[in-house]
């Protein structure tokens, strides 16, 4: 029953919000979203078995893609939309999905959550396959449009991951794996765009960010697949280039522009002496891994833990 989940009891602290002055209520609020750091460290083991399990299949050309209704759907689409343009990627990579479709992003469609067939439906548009990794996001955790649309991943062999912040959630239990950040009561009770949003939206952060490192999209801790598709974009290309191999300003954006803009082939070629033509066929050879052209090129070592 919902009114047994921890997300939806009522504070036994701050109970007077109305009576308090601003000042008060800030400082109450900063302390309590404070504790959702602390819940995601004692979930980061279940954390790791969910990202090793979603890059296993994107090394086999599948996707990421979040399912979730309300904030949950929000936030899932939030992360996805800002993968293509830090990362390089095509926009059908990390795929965001919310019940009541494009609509409810912008405005509540509450009785969209209570379509279960709806979920399933969502992931049969996108041709889903077994090659595909599928996270569940609910605060509850048993919201019949996401619990659809895991049951329905997971009779296709997708990857599966239940993301809810309540313990033993039935989504939790439907996945592969299940991720439970329990962040316990809201500020305002039962507004879990507060506490619970904001473990969702660290807890995406991680898997989409620690997924990309994976896949060879982050060369130290530097984006050298972002697209450079406005000036601050087109800066930090340049930043970017210098910042990797020590070029000045000038070399660096020369590079990058025969490069046509790839910054990982604008690097090989600032690094290696070769042109852009040999700098972009290195770098296929090896995936668009850069480490992994660059140790073939006996430039660096190749250590990284698979």
């Amino acid at each position: 029953m919902l009114s047994t989940l921890s997300t939806e009891q009522v504070s036994t602290t701050n109970t007077d919000l109305d009576l308090m002055s601003v000042g008060q209520l800030v400082a109450a609020m900063s302390a309590d979203g404070a504790t959702v750091a602390e819940v995601i460290i004692a979930a980061e083991p279940r954390i790791v078995v969910a990202i090793e399990g979603i890059v296993g299949r994107m090394r086999r050309g599948g996707r990421l893609i979040y399912v979730g209704a309300g904030t949950a759907g929000r936030i899932g689409i939030l992360d996805a939309s800002e993968i293509p343009p830090t990362f390089g990627t095509d926009p059908d990579l990390v795929v965001g999905v919310i019940a009541g479709g494009p609509d409810a992003i912008h405005a509540a469609q509450e009785n969209a959550e209570d379509d279960a067939p709806g979920g399933a439906e969502s992931l049969t548009a996108l041709a889903l396959t077994a090659d595909d990794a599928v996270v569940g996001v609910s605060a509850s955790g048993r919201t019949p449009f996401v619990l659809g649309a895991i049951e329905y991943a997971k009779s296709v062999g997708a990857f599966t991951v239940g993301f809810a912040c309540n313990a033993d959630s039935a989504l939790g239990l439907a996945a592969d794996v299940a991720i439970e950040t329990v962040v316990g009561p809201e500020f305002v009770a039962g507004s879990t765009r507060l506490k619970a949003g904001t473990a969702q939206k660290l807890v995406l952060n991680m898997i989409s960010t620690i997924v990309m490192v994976r896949l060879g999209k982050v060369h130290g801790n530097l984006m050298v697949d972002l697209k450079a598709t406005n000036e601050k974009l087109r800066a930090r290309s340049e930043r970017t280039v210098m910042l990797a191999t020590g070029a000045d300003a000038e070399t660096a954006a020369r590079a990058l522009d025969e490069a046509g803009g790839w910054v990982k082939a604008a690097i090989m070629m600032t690094v290696t002496g070769l042109d852009a033509d040999s700098a972009q066929a290195l770098l296929t050879r090896h995936g668009a891994v850069l480490r992994s052209a660059l140790a073939d090129a006996g430039l660096v070592q190749h250590d990284v833990v698979d």
